[in-house]
């Protein structure tokens, strides 16, 4: 069975916040550390029938850039739903709801 592994390397400052995130996988086209600001992790849990979340974001990140983020992660998400489950009702009401988070965003100034 092949194995790969998936790395993530997380500087914090003195009060634990997140100043850098990087990352590396063995069968990325990319060779060494790649950065990020922000990463969102979610893992399913079958002996407590829940999700664990791991969501990190640096200093840097903007406001406007985590909203887009998350918009992104869920229709990231609705193509998953699709894929795995070929529930297209699911799907499409996911892709509906970033749909409505984009025009939020897009009419709203912060």
């Amino acid at each position: 069975m092949k194995k790969s592994e998936i790395k993530f390397i997380v500087s914090l400052d003195e009060k634990n916040i997140p100043e850098k995130i990087e990352w590396m996988a063995e069968d990325s086209l990319n060779d060494g550390l790649s950065e990020t600001k922000s990463i969102s992790l979610s893992l399913w849990d079958d002996k407590k029938n829940n999700t664990l979340r791991i969501d990190l974001w640096t200093k840097e990140m903007k406001t406007d850039e985590m909203k887009r983020f998350y918009i992104d992660c869920l229709g990231g998400l609705s193509q998953s739903i699709l894929n795995s489950t070929g529930d297209e009702f699911m799907s499409k009401e996911t892709n509906k709801l970033c749909d409505k988070l984009i025009e939020h965003i897009e009419n709203k100034s912060d």
